[in-house]
């Protein structure tokens, strides 16, 4: 199976928040999709073990935020690769509140949307969330990104709490080298590293990694 044909798919990347015990909290998915019109209504898939997950579950809201492609990949190694329950991940960021008491960006984001939890279902690793739409609002006109251009031309890479995300086949040949950021510390696995790569975590580029 070509695990990639995933990524082909129409999906966007996104950024969902809620809140726990007072504070915000959030992470990046991919399976955002309108199911009705009348209501207007919106489904989400997150990851059980996403700490935003359970604050889902417990305030009956989520906040959604639609990319653009000219987000930082800075930005999406924050809410894509650390969790909310040991990091501020709003800290230092241009963002405003919705009416549900949710942040939101004002930057890197074409538009928003704030949701009551209508329905929550248990599909194995994930929950799907059916929110009821309570308010919208267009931000930045800018291409939204897509799943395709974030792997193809920001060379992100797929978190492993992801709905896409796949294990490595069994007969995958493991590679005998790592790289590692100078800066973060994130490993790329692989013989050798692409020139244009950039660190999903900081984004800096290859010049920040050293062959271990």
């Amino acid at each position: 199976m070509d695990s990639k044909a995933f990524f082909r798919l129409t999906c966007g990347l996104y950024i969902i928040t809620s809140a726990h015990d007072g504070r915000s909290v959030g992470c990046v998915i991919n399976t955002a999709t309108q199911v009705t019109s009348s209501p207007k209504q919106i489904m989400i898939a997150v990851n059980k073990e996403n700490f935003t997950a359970s604050a889902i579950l417990k305030t009956k809201a989520f906040g959604i935020m639609v990319l653009t492609e000219d987000v930082p990949m800075e930005l999406i190694g924050t809410f894509g690769f650390h969790s909310s329950r040991d990091t501020d991940k709003f800290e230092g960021l241009d963002t405003a509140t919705d009416s549900l008491g949710l942040p939101y960006l004002t930057r890197h984001c074409s538009a928003r949307f704030s949701c009551r939890v209508q329905n929550a279902v248990d599909v194995g690793t994930h929950y799907l969330f059916i929110g009821l739409v309570e308010d919208s609002q267009c931000l930045e006109e800018k291409p939204a990104i897509t799943y395709d251009y974030y792997h193809k031309v920001k060379k992100g890479l797929t978190p492993p709490k992801a709905s896409s995300y796949m294990e490595p086949a069994a007969d995958t040949p493991k590679e005998t080298a790592s790289w590692k950021c100078s800066i973060c510390g994130y490993i790329y696995e692989g013989e050798e590293l692409p020139a244009d790569f950039v660190c999903p975590i900081c984004g800096r580029g290859a010049e920040f990694f050293q062959r271990i």
